[in-house]
């Protein structure tokens, strides 16, 4: 449809509108979508992915920011039942407006790079809805969801991603499959919440809290990094070397540390009995 041709991306809003059918059919298989199933895709753009999805037979909602897309999507595909366009930002988007089943949500999209991380965090604390999300993320932010203790890669975005999911880095997708041509390369990832938190925190904010500052200075020791937190003897009491510096830690670290922080604060905050 020559219409579809006429919208040009905008950078305001990240585009770059994925063309490559080799591409859209690598990630369709390993979306994998079935018939019955509910799909949200985020950000559709001018239905590359669409197509497929409900193709599949499955439930489709898709949540678009760019008004001047509306009447392309519309054209193509409103007249199948299965297909819900919600126009409005994914950011502020409430997913229980979509009646899902618990764990029932597969999340798809080429999220543009400016919001992926905060968008992602905005699923996470809708985590229990959702069975799996596989985006489309600049290449740079894949290798950091999906890193282990002691590189670089390693930080805030790693571990809080990680307290909730499993993250899968499946593969790399080159600037030329999409239009406009991104300038950096990009990776699907797969993300698949926990049932059960391999290492539940007594309270996850605090887990957020706790290792929001010890990245803040990832090159000082935990022991200085953390001191407006704990102090050193309770670093000690989670198990924790002091002198290591942030990036040598696990997750399971870091949650001991988070509940070491919650009894910290228990402990000053009761009141004198006497």
């Amino acid at each position: 449809m020559s219409e579809t041709y006429q919208h040009r991306a905008r950078k305001r809003f990240g585009q770059n509108f994925l063309h490559d059918a080799g591409v859209i059919h690598r990630i369709l298989r390993a979306i994998h979508a079935r018939e019955g199933e509910h799909l949200l895709e985020i950000g559709p753009g001018q239905g590359a992915l669409t197509e497929g999805l409900l193709g599949s037979g499955a439930k489709l909602d898709v949540v678009e920011l760019d008004r001047d897309l509306i009447p392309i999507l519309n054209a193509k595909f409103a007249t199948e039942p299965r297909f819900q366009l919600h126009q409005g930002d994914a950011l502020k988007f409430d997913f229980n407006r979509l009646g899902a089943e618990p764990r029932s949500l597969r999340v798809v999209g080429n999220l543009p790079y400016n919001i992926s991380t905060p968008l992602i965090f905005h699923l996470l604390s809708n985590a229990a809805l959702i069975h799996d999300m596989h985006f489309m993320l600049q290449k740079e932010v894949v290798e950091r969801l999906a890193a282990e203790p002691g590189g670089g890669d390693w930080g805030r975005l790693s571990i809080m991603v990680q307290y909730h999911c499993r993250v899968e880095h499946l593969f790399n997708v080159g600037p030329g499959a999409f239009n406009p041509p991104p300038k950096v390369d990009s990776a699907i990832v797969r993300l698949v919440p926990h049932e059960i938190l391999p290492h539940p925190a007594k309270d996850h904010h605090l887990l957020e809290r706790v290792v929001r500052e010890a990245f803040n200075q990832r090159r000082k020791t935990l022991r200085n990094t953390l001191k407006a937190l704990l102090p050193a003897a309770a670093i000690e009491a989670a198990g924790v070397d002091g002198s290591l510096r942030p990036e040598q830690l696990d997750l399971a670290a870091f949650v001991r540390l988070a509940d070491q922080l919650a009894e910290h604060l228990s402990i000053t905050a009761t009141p004198d009995s006497r």
